[in-house]
């Protein structure tokens, strides 16, 4: 038993996300912490003349109050009842897993482009991406979709997976306090050049290893899967850094490969051309269910990242009672 309780949270959690996912009436953590980011940046903007010094005060904040509500939460659950604390943290890294939804928003993806809706397809891409999907055809709809399931693989599940096998849940929710904030600070634009660049660079530091990791595991899932372990290993190697960011194209790179396609180029960000390289060779035509098979790449290096942090936990957390 003492080698299952440590496990057994993180388990439970992805199986929760995978059925569930999360239900979009009810409360979640994660907006939580992005209302948190708003109200701390309103308070530095107008307290902090030196916004790179409101920008480190508004990170560690922000990381100290979403880390410490559920570490004494899940403190509290442990000791009242060992199965109180289970449950109360398997629903805490649900929350904190997002490849159900992901899932689920992509293949309306793939379900509206096969069926020859471009439009619906567009509407259906644009509540997952950033960029401007007004200028995309048919084909950059779909590259989108498969782009951003490959690209959140790390963000959104084995990132938090990773930081769940080192921290628990809390561990969890510091990833996430980061993560968020990167995606709602870490611009490099006149508002937030200075106010976010902690931030992000923090967020660089975090997903080092697991954007990595992601990007080897879904290389070593490919055999199972009937894709070309070889290729994503190789075009990962080659295109890995051809991203700004030192980590968005690990995973993007690696799916790139074992699907045989091409990805990222130029895109279009509020009405501005951001030029970009290519990731990955441009061996066939991309397809619809290119989205299905991005998506299964997710679940499986996914499942192996659980393996291995729960390994990991078993052999830390329960063998030496730590």
């Amino acid at each position: 038993m003492k080698y299952l309780i440590p496990i057994l949270p993180l388990i439970t959690g992805f199986l929760l996300d995978a059925i569930v996912g999360d239900p979009y009436n009810i409360p979640h953590p994660v907006r939580a912490i992005g209302n948190l980011i708003k109200h701390m940046e309103d308070f530095v903007q107008k307290r902090f003349n030196d916004l790179k010094v409101g920008g480190v005060f508004l990170a560690l904040s922000v990381i100290a109050i979403s880390t410490i509500i559920p570490a004494v939460l899940l403190f509290l659950c442990y000791k009242l009842h060992t199965a109180l604390g289970v449950a109360a943290e398997s629903v805490l890294c649900c929350y904190m897993l997002a490849a159900r939804n992901l899932r689920d928003e992509s293949m309306k993806v793939c379900r509206a482009a096969e069926s020859g809706d471009t439009e619906k397809a567009r509407a259906a891409v644009s509540m997952i991406v950033g960029r401007d999907t007004a200028v995309l055809d048919r084909d950059g709809i779909i590259r989108a979709a498969v782009e951003t399931v490959a690209e959140n693989t790390s963000d959104g599940v084995t990132a938090p997976l990773f930081f769940m096998g080192l921290g628990g849940a809390a561990g969890a929710f510091f990833y996430k306090a980061v993560n968020t904030m990167d995606s709602m600070i870490g611009y490099k634009n006149e508002r937030y050049a200075e106010l976010g660049f902690f931030a992000a660079r923090l967020d660089d530091l975090l997903n080092y290893i697991p954007s990595r990791l992601t990007a080897l595991f879904m290389a070593a899932v490919c055999p199972a899967l009937g894709m070309d372990g070889k290729n994503a290993y190789r075009i990962w190697k080659r295109d890995r850094r051809r991203h700004d960011s030192p980590n968005s194209a690990q995973t993007e790179s690696a799916c790139a490969g074992a699907l045989h396609l091409r990805l990222a180029g130029d895109a279009w960000y509020f009405g501005e051309l951001h030029k970009k390289p290519y990731i990955g060779d441009n061996d066939r035509p991309i397809e619809p269910a290119d989205i299905r098979r991005a998506n299964r790449l997710m679940y499986a290096s996914s499942a192996l990242m659980l393996v291995i942090v729960c390994a990991f936990r078993a052999l830390v957390f329960g063998g030496l009672n730590l």
